[in-house]
């Protein structure tokens, strides 16, 4: 079992996989979360009537950060030479959540799966903190990833029936 896990060596510990010999080839990858919270919650983001400010903007920017820094967070990830980071937020009224969708590309010799989930998550993280003075049931979650191309594996796309947000 633990040869087909590549972050373990022979005797099953903890490794940096090493990609040197892999080729650089152009990556992509979508996730995709929430963050639910009260109706009342969602209306004051819209409005822009938090004490802390533009949620959205800010949680915008923390995507795009915290995926510079993947690396930084997940102990045997590679940084990355990113070529872009995309974070968008959509208000979801009547469903009391926010949408959060993260795009990550790079030309380099591993995927960009991490960066992409890290950045939703810190996108969501972020709404949590600034309006958790508001609203104590704010809910992070449905983290996944959406879509990956690029690399030895090629093309993956999560079945339709697997979508959580749709």
């Amino acid at each position: 079992m633990t040869r087909d896990l590549t972050h373990l060596d022979a005797r099953g510990r903890a490794q940096m996989v090493d990609v040197g010999a892999k080729p650089i080839t152009r990556r992509e990858c979508v996730a995709r979360g929430e963050v639910r919270m009260a109706e009342a919650t969602l209306s004051r983001i819209a409005d822009g009537t938090l004490p802390k400010g533009d949620v959205l903007a800010t949680a915008r920017l923390a995507g795009i950060q915290a995926a510079k820094r993947t690396h930084e967070w997940i102990p045997l990830c590679h940084p990355l030479p990113l070529d872009s980071v995309e974070v968008e937020l959509t208000p979801d009224p009547g469903n009391g959540r926010v949408l959060i969708r993260a795009r990550a590309c790079a030309h380099w010799r591993t995927g960009v799966e991490m960066e992409a989930l890290v950045a939703v998550s810190a996108a969501g993280l972020t709404i949590y903190d600034m309006c958790k003075a508001v609203d104590r049931e704010l809910t992070l979650g449905e983290v996944q990833l959406v879509s990956k191309s690029g690399g030895k594996s090629g093309e993956w796309t999560r079945s339709a029936g697997e979508e959580s947000q749709d």
